[in-house]
């Protein structure tokens, strides 16, 4: 099973932490992470000037639509912008979306909500922390016709 993993990877520690969750998902059996921080060589980038934008954006789109789940960072203040796109896209073409918000902070509409609405009720599940997110994709990963993990 594909997992498209969406989150920024903007700064240093935004992109460790996205590379460590790649790592922890490949390390499953039956899984393997799909994380845009691996689509772009960032010394690329500027040769392509305006490109740039097009050619980053046709990759997400095209590693989402070989996916099976989409596993949302959600921590911050606000979400990333490009994670919002990423979960309304792919709750829009009926995949399965969730959530991984380990920020404590409350960023959602109301006092019972984690983060906007609009993207807490696109997340089938929201996970509060790597360990309880990597049990439910284990849960979730696909079995072999042998009954071993895949």
């Amino acid at each position: 099973m594909r997992v498209y993993l969406a989150g920024p990877l903007f700064s240093l520690a935004e992109r460790r932490f996205m590379a460590h969750l790649r790592d922890r998902v490949d390390a499953l059996p039956g899984l393997a992470a799909l994380w845009p921080g691996d689509l772009f060589a960032d010394d690329d980038l500027p040769a392509m000037g305006a490109a740039a934008k097009g050619h980053i954006f046709r990759g997400c789109l095209a590693g989402l639509g070989g996916c099976d789940l989409v596993v949302a960072v959600l921590d911050g203040p606000q979400v990333d912008d490009g994670t919002a796109f990423e979960v309304g896209y792919a709750y829009a073409r009926g995949m399965a979306v969730w959530g991984l918000r380990t920020d404590f902070r409350s960023a959602g509409d109301t006092a019972q909500s984690l983060v906007n609405c609009m993207l807490e009720c696109s997340c089938q599940k929201i996970f509060k922390d790597i360990d309880a997110l990597m049990s439910g994709l284990a849960a979730r990963a696909p079995l072999c016709p042998s009954g071993g993990r895949a």
